[in-house]
């Protein structure tokens, strides 16, 4: 794995930059959003270029593209905020240049957003933050995510801290890795390519929304088959919202549970990440962290080992 290169962390009054590389995001919902982000203290730079649309994109894929470019590489901001998620970002990784990113800033979002976390681990080192954006998160305030674990990802450096994932215990234990994932489908979609994460020895976290109980199933298979669990130390898995079972069909749970059985590494199962109806939580990607999954008193903790940020 490459050696961690962790952001300065934020402080008040530090300026965000939001931008749109997947699908167009609503502008009302962009405005509550960094309306959300200026209660906490932070500016936010113009957002008037995330408003565009070309078919399911914010845009055409050289506009997006030119945008998180810019983005990265922007000497006036501190950090940088997906506008939203849905897809697109894949299309734009080949056409990134890291020699103009400035070192690495806080970069926030979930979702499809993982493509571009998953180039920024395997090409640079960069710790990113799996967590809330601007319109699908921020707009609707702490009911949808928690504001004590973004804090302390962004902007904590004095040591670790732990974070009830508000799971259940699917494979009980313990173990310390470094914390990598995030969306199942788009971890999946970098196999094959030069930013492939690589899971060896990693607490490897994995969630999705809508898809039918076989698609997961054909999605971890695969991701196992790939040799992607092979080394893992411990999973998390996400609550797969709008994931319903048809009529006489394994549901998502037992899917995995079949799936993963004989991995013999502690697995957490329905955490507060990502596609979450309950306020999600913010995890940093790419530091050390240990899982602990078991019955009774605090069932299922993960306890970051080191700060996200310098």
């Amino acid at each position: 794995m490459p050696a961690p290169l962790k952001p300065p962390a934020l402080k008040p009054g530090d300026r965000f930059r939001v931008a749109s590389f997947s699908s167009p995001a609503d502008k009302a919902a962009l405005d509550r959003g960094m309306g959300e982000i200026a209660r906490l203290g932070f500016e936010v730079k113009s957002a008037e270029a995330t408003v565009g649309r070309q078919g399911f994109f914010a845009g055409a894929h050289d506009v997006r593209g030119e945008e998180l470019q810019s983005a990265l590489a922007d000497n006036d901001v501190q950090g940088v905020l997906a506008s939203r998620g849905g897809y697109g970002s894949s299309y734009l990784l080949d056409r990134l240049d890291p020699k103009n990113f400035r070192g690495p800033k806080v970069f926030l979002g979930y979702s499809d957003v993982t493509a571009v976390q998953a180039f920024l681990w395997q090409k640079l080192g960069w710790v990113t933050f799996y967590g809330p954006m601007v319109a699908a998160g921020f707009d609707k305030g702490t009911a949808c995510y928690d504001e004590d674990s973004l804090r302390k990802a962004i902007s904590n450096t004095t040591g670790g801290w732990r974070l009830s994932l508000r799971g259940e215990p699917m494979a009980e234990g313990k173990a310390e890795g470094v914390l990598l994932g995030g969306c199942m489908t788009i971890i999946e979609t970098t196999i094959g390519t030069p930013w492939e994460l690589d899971t060896t020895d990693a607490i490897l976290l994995l969630e999705d929304r809508g898809m039918k109980p076989f698609q997961v199933d054909r999605s971890l298979l695969h991701l196992r088959q790939a040799g992607k669990l092979a080394k893992v130390r411990g999973i998390i898995f996400g609550e797969f919202p709008e994931c319903d079972a048809p009529a006489g069909s394994e549901d998502v749970r037992s899917v995995v549970r079949r799936v993963i059985a004989d991995l013999k590494v502690p697995v957490v199962w329905g955490a507060a990440v990502g596609h979450t109806p309950r306020p999600m939580l913010t995890v940093p990607l790419g530091v050390r962290a240990r899982l602990e999954s078991h019955e009774g008193g605090s069932k299922t903790d993960l306890f970051i080992l080191e700060p996200a940020v310098v």
